[in-house]
């Protein structure tokens, strides 16, 4: 059996860099225009919209 007993450093990084890019996409505002874009798409499946 393989047993891997360190964690992986490329995972690691990946994920570090995924947190700081959604941090930054939160400081700028962004997550407001995304939330805005998908509630219009689930109004216009429904067809409310």
């Amino acid at each position: 059996m393989n047993v891997q007993t360190r964690p992986d450093w490329r995972g690691l990084c990946a994920a570090a860099l995924g947190l700081a890019m959604m941090a930054y996409g939160i400081y700028r505002g962004e997550m407001k225009v995304v939330l805005e874009k998908a509630i219009n798409i689930c109004l216009e499946c429904i067809g409310i919209g």
